[in-house]
């Protein structure tokens, strides 16, 4: 086969998993090629349960035609995931598990499938009051600095975890599941689109027209229900 040639995103994923982990109990295809939002880099990522193994592991391969991520777990390591993920609010495994397209089944893809969507649809723990005061004062340290930073090359990474950090905080203030990289806009759309296109809009205005005030005024609107921006008064450790 051609290295650039490549299979039929299903095709593939059944023969590697055919050819690799013949004796699995079950695997699933995951990622943007199920999601319909699949571009010329994307990869496959494919989920594999097999019982024979003492520990989960990560392997990358490049293989008919595809660069291939799996993720192989025993019939219980997958829950360890699916509770760290829940506990740092972005659900990787058991998003990948409860979108999945079966591959292999011998009888166990239906359970897990309907831990992962509990989970889902649970959504993260709620953050208390001392959370939420804490993320209000780093968010208006980092808006002090970018605000009176005269530093082009150096207000460009302070806006970039400013971005991390406010939609971080939107998301988890509205009980959403949160992500990174490109997993931050696809959470915001996913919570309301009209607010993400107000923060898109707000981060390009800086970066293309070196204009603060549109982010400036988006963190105070997200702080304000929370009692604004805070640095004096605030207190971490202290006993």
């Amino acid at each position: 086969m051609k290295k650039d040639h490549k299979e039929n995103p299903i095709n593939a994923a059944k023969q590697f998993v055919k050819k690799n982990h013949p004796s699995c109990d079950a695997a699933l295809l995951a990622g943007s090629v199920i999601r319909g939002e699949a571009t010329a880099t994307s990869d496959l990522d494919i989920v594999v349960f097999d019982h024979q193994l003492r520990s989960s592991y990560r392997e990358s391969f490049i293989d008919f035609g595809w660069n291939i991520e799996v993720f192989v777990h025993n019939l219980t390591s997958y829950k360890e995931y699916f509770s760290s993920d829940c506990e740092r609010a972005r659900p990787s495994m058991p998003r990948m598990v409860a979108e999945g397209v079966v591959l292999k089944d011998n009888g166990i893809i239906e359970r897990v499938k309907a831990e992962a969507e509990v989970l889902l649809d649970r959504g993260p723990k709620e953050w208390p009051t001392q959370i939420i005061d804490t993320k209000r004062y780093v968010i208006t340290d980092l808006l002090d600095d970018f605000i009176g930073c005269h530093d082009r090359a150096e207000a460009i990474f302070t806006a970039g975890a400013i971005a991390e950090l406010i939609s971080e905080f939107v998301l988890r203030t509205n009980k959403q599941w949160s992500g990174s990289s490109k997993w931050i806009i696809r959470s915001l759309r996913h919570y309301d689109c009209e607010f993400a296109n107000y923060f898109i809009e707000a981060f390009e205005e800086f970066y293309k027209n070196d204009n603060k005030q549109k982010i400036i005024q988006l963190i105070d609107e997200v702080l304000l229900p929370y009692g604004g921006r805070l640095f004096e008064g605030f207190s971490s450790g202290k006993s």
